[in-house]
């Protein structure tokens, strides 16, 4: 079963200084048909204004995914961290029993554009930890492991029964994946436009799979996808 969440429909919160797109609730925006999928909580889409931010904020046991598509983004927390994140750099923050973390558009002039995404952990009371590393270009049309549990190819490790992929289709192509039995996926289309399926998606867009063993993705004009292969059930 495919099932499309267009972007149009996202919630969102828009301020002076943030733009904000919500695939799941977040926030002031609630919709209980939209609230998780699979262990994925926290599906945000963020434009954030020059020399803007989040300032020192907490988080706990939640496994938190950053991706820059445009800009810069400098990440400061309470165990001592501060890196600036730029495009082709993912940041895995485990926040386990508690951590402190602010996030700001350093530059004075371009704005940042961003996806964080969170997931529920495995398990609850972990210690808190963090992690950013650059993500080669790969071959295009062959999905690139981005996160993982076991840390596999080089990818980032995550505290739950999930990988996360990025697949370029950017000069359009076709790429196919498999999902193992019982498992469940969820796709996001950064940046163009593409078919899952025969499911045709634009920017933005989201799509819940369940009870698919195989995805064909299919791009004309190009296309950047994030896929989540997850078990069923994720957390609450």
């Amino acid at each position: 079963m495919l099932t499309r969440r267009p972007s149009g429909e996202r919630g969102r919160n828009r301020i002076g200084w943030l733009d904000s797109f919500h695939t799941f609730s977040f926030g002031e925006y609630h919709d209980p048909r939209h609230h998780k999928f699979g262990s994925l909580r926290v599906m945000n889409e963020d434009f954030v204004a020059p020399g803007m931010g989040f300032g020192m904020h907490p988080h706990r046991d939640m496994e938190i995914v950053t991706y820059v598509l445009e800009g810069e983004l400098e990440h400061k927390d309470s165990l001592g961290n501060g890196e600036v994140l730029r495009p082709g750099e993912f940041q895995r923050m485990s926040a386990g029993t508690g951590i402190m973390h602010s996030e700001f558009n350093p530059s004075k002039t371009k704005p940042v554009h961003l996806y964080q995404i969170w997931l529920f952990p495995s398990r609850r009371g972990m210690e808190p930890s963090y992690e950013q590393r650059v993500i080669p270009k790969g071959t295009p049309g062959v999905a690139r492991l981005v996160a993982s549990p076991d840390a596999r190819e080089g990818s980032l490790t995550i505290h739950q029964d999930a990988r996360i992929y990025l697949l370029d289709l950017t000069g359009g192509g076709t790429s196919v994946m498999r999902i193992e039995p019982g498992r469940v996926a969820w796709v996001q289309v950064l940046r163009g436009e593409a078919s899952v399926n025969g499911v045709d998606m634009q920017t933005g867009d989201g799509l819940a799979v369940e009870d698919e063993t195989v995805l064909e993705f299919r791009s004309n004009g190009g296309a950047e996808m994030m896929i989540f292969d997850m078990v069923e059930a994720g957390g609450g």
